[in-house]
């Protein structure tokens, strides 16, 4: 059976860095990100913590070809997108609450 996959739109809170990544585990790796598990990298050193965009995919090539598409394009491309379905709002704020 293949493995589904996740592509994610991450930025800061003053919302000017865009990172889009690749997951098969979407919660996982965001909790990774919020707790910057891997201190040297990229979205830690610019704070990247707010998730404003995902997609879900049956496969994770499907995922990671999408990836590739977003990355290619225009940032105002990945701003219309964002701007069309979340308006800016961090996607996981409450996936983590006690």
């Amino acid at each position: 059976m293949p493995k589904g996959g996740f592509v994610y739109i991450l930025t800061n809170r003053y919302n000017r860095v865009l990172y889009i990544e690749v997951t098969s585990n979407l919660h996982t790796r965001i909790l990774e990100h919020r707790n910057k598990v891997f201190p040297n990298s990229f979205s830690s050193r610019y704070e990247l913590y707010k998730l404003v965009y995902f997609e879900e995919y049956m496969s994770i090539e499907s995922a990671i070809k999408r990836e590739k598409q977003l990355k290619a394009g225009s940032r105002n491309n990945k701003l219309n997108l964002i701007n069309e379905k979340n308006f800016w709002s961090d996607l996981a704020e409450d996936w983590f609450l006690i």
